[in-house]
């Protein structure tokens, strides 16, 4: 073989190889990756069924139950719009309170969103911004007419 078809041969292969690992990582980011979704969304059921996603909003007055004994708590967050019923076994953050803000990492199972983990905001001034983002829509759909805006939380 020439010298010229080996440096043909070695650059072919380094093609490949490159090629072969950017369709690997590529593979492993679609696998990790993990879709944040609207209180709102979840309650159409417009969520990824077969997948773990983020649901986040505002945990609601006088929803936790915890059963005695265990890990085991349920409670229900809200977007202003919708509420959706989450459950949770394990240790629950300190910050983790009615009224505030989480983010749970899960899936659905039929009514209920089983979740993985749960995340609460680190201070009072703090919200995450997918959350933020959507109890603002939400106050603004409540604050304009009821002629423009469904307001109602339609389940699918």
């Amino acid at each position: 073989m020439k010298a010229r078809q080996q440096r043909m041969l070695a650059v072919g292969l380094a093609v490949v190889g490159l090629a072969i690992a950017a369709a690997l990582t590529l593979r492993a980011f679609k696998d990790n990756m993990m879709f944040f979704v609207s209180v709102s969304e979840v309650a159409a059921g417009e969520y990824p069924k077969d997948r773990n996603f983020r649901v986040g909003g505002l945990v609601v007055e006088g929803s936790i139950e915890r059963d005695p004994g265990s890990l085991d708590v349920t409670f229900t967050v809200t977007d202003l719009r919708c509420d959706v019923a989450v459950t949770y076994t394990g240790v629950l953050p300190d910050l983790f309170r009615e009224g505030q803000g989480v983010v749970a990492h899960g899936r659905m199972n039929n009514d209920v969103f089983i979740a993985d983990e749960v995340l609460a905001k680190h201070d009072e001034n703090y919200m995450a911004p997918e959350v933020a983002e959507s109890l603002a829509q939400h106050v603004d759909e409540q604050t304009a007419s009821l002629q423009e805006y469904d307001t109602e939380c339609g389940k699918s």
